[in-house]
C-alpha cells in the first residue's frame, strides 16, 4: 500500500478529464484494502471515492478534495456447477469485457449481449449494466462488498440488492458505505439466445451465421458497438451518458400523433420506454459541438471530449440537452453518468 499525493486522473477516466486527487492509493488485494480501511478510517468514512474502470464518470471539479480507492482486485474462478448453470467468481478490478470474452471461451452462456460494455465487473451490479435486452441482475448470484464502517465482508445474494433499470441499493440507501470485492455470477449452460432487441438478428445475417452461438451474438454485437459508439482511447466519452426515458402509455400515443416515428418498448408494468438517443437526435443535437465539447455525429446518446474540454463544459453540454427534450417533448432525461 502506498498512499500518493496530487496524483493526476487523466489517465483513469475514459472521458478523459484531468482532475487531482488530493489522496490516491490503489489496493490489488482484499488484505491491502483492509489495511488501508483501517490505516485511513477516519478520513475513508468522512468522504472517500472508489474508482474502478472509470468509464461511467464525469469529473466536473479540478481536484478532489479526499482520498481516492482505486480498485484493482483481480481473478476469475470457477466456483461450483450444477446441471443447469456455472457459478463464476469474478474480483472487482476485472475488466468487463474481458470476462465476457472468457465466458465466451469457456461456454458460460448469459454475458454475451453486454460484449465491448466498457468500464470493470465491480461497477456492474451497482448501475446494473444491460445492453440488448439483458441486464445484469439477470446473471449476478451474489455480490461480496466490504462495509466501511463495520470493517468486515458481507455477501448480499441478488434479491437483496433491489435492481432496477440502471440502478441498485447501492446507488441509494447503501451508497458509499460499501466496496465491492467479488461478484458471483450464475451463467447457463445452455443459452437462452436473446436476438431480437436492437439489430442483433440483422448484424447477424449480415455476419453470414446460420448456427447461433455466444460468440456469434458477441461477434455481432462488437460490430454494432464499434460502428456506433467512438472508441475512448480516441475520443473521451463514457458511452451513453442518458438512461431511456420512461412514460405513461398514452402520454406516449399523443407524442406518437406528433412524432410517428418515435421509438419505445413496453415495460412489464405498461409505461413505454422511449430510445433518448432518438430524442436527442430529433431535437438536432447529434454532431454538435461547441469547443471540445460534443454529442457523437454517430450516435446521439454519446457525449464527448475531443481533446481539451472540461468537465463543466460537458456537463453544461448536458444540461442544454435535457432542458431541450423538456421543452420539445414534455420528457425530463436523466443523466446515466456519475457526476462528481
Amino acid at each position: 500500500m502506498q498512499l500518493q499525493k496530487n496524483i493526476s486522473l487523466k489517465k483513469f477516466n475514459s472521458f478523459g478529464i484531468d482532475c487531482i486527487a488530493r489522496d490516491f492509493v490503489i489496493f490489488k488485494s482484499n488484505n491491502e484494502l483492509i489495511e488501508i480501511a483501517e490505516s485511513f478510517q477516519n478520513s475513508i468514512l468522512d468522504s472517500h471515492f472508489i474508482l474502478g474502470g472509470g468509464s461511467n464518470i464525469l469529473f466536473t471539479s479540478k481536484k478532489i478534495d479526499c482520498i481516492v480507492l482505486k480498485n484493482e482486485l483481480c481473478g476469475i474462478q470457477l466456483l461450483r456447477e450444477n446441471e443447469e448453470a456455472f457459478f463464476v467468481a469474478v474480483a472487482a478490478g476485472e475488466n468487463w469485457h474481458q470476462f465476457v470474452l472468457t465466458c465466451i471461451e469457456n461456454g458460460w452462456a448469459g454475458v454475451e449481449n453486454l460484449s465491448l460494455i466498457p468500464g470493470n465487473v465491480g461497477a456492474s451490479p451497482i448501475q446494473n449494466i444491460g445492453a440488448y435486452g439483458v441486464e445484469i441482475k439477470d446473471v449476478i448470484e451474489s455480490v461480496e462488498a466490504y462495509h466501511i464502517a463495520d470493517k468486515c465482508f458481507q455477501t448480499f445474494s441478488a434479491a437483496e440488492l433491489d435492481f432496477d433499470y440502471r440502478d441498485s441499493i447501492f446507488k441509494s440507501r447503501w451508497k458509499n458505505q460499501f466496496i465491492i470485492s467479488k461478484v458471483i455470477f450464475r451463467l447457463n449452460k445452455v443459452p437462452n439466445f436473446k436476438i431480437s432487441y436492437g439489430s442483433i438478428d440483422a448484424e447477424l445475417e449480415k455476419m453470414g451465421i446460420q448456427t447461433l452461438s455466444i460468440r456469434a451474438i458477441s461477434d455481432a454485437v462488437i460490430r454494432i458497438r464499434s460502428s456506433k459508439l467512438p472508441n475512448p482511447a480516441l475520443i473521451g466519452n463514457a458511452g451513453s451518458f442518458f438512461k431511456n426515458p420512461s412514460i405513461l402509455k398514452q402520454d406516449f400515443d399523443q407524442l406518437k400523433i406528433q412524432f410517428p416515428e418515435i421509438i419505445g418498448y413496453t415495460n412489464k408494468n405498461g409505461s413505454i420506454k422511449i430510445a433518448a438517443g432518438w430524442l436527442i437526435e430529433k431535437a438536432g443535437w447529434k454532431g454538435f459541438r461547441e469547443g471540445d465539447a460534443g454529442c457523437h455525429a454517430n450516435q446521439a446518446l454519446v457525449l464527448v471530449n475531443y481533446g481539451n474540454a472540461t468537465g463543466s463544459e460537458i456537463f453544461t453540454l448536458s444540461e442544454k440537452i435535457i432542458e431541450s427534450i423538456h421543452k420539445e417533448f414534455g420528457i425530463l432525461l436523466e443523466r446515466e453518468v456519475n457526476i462528481y
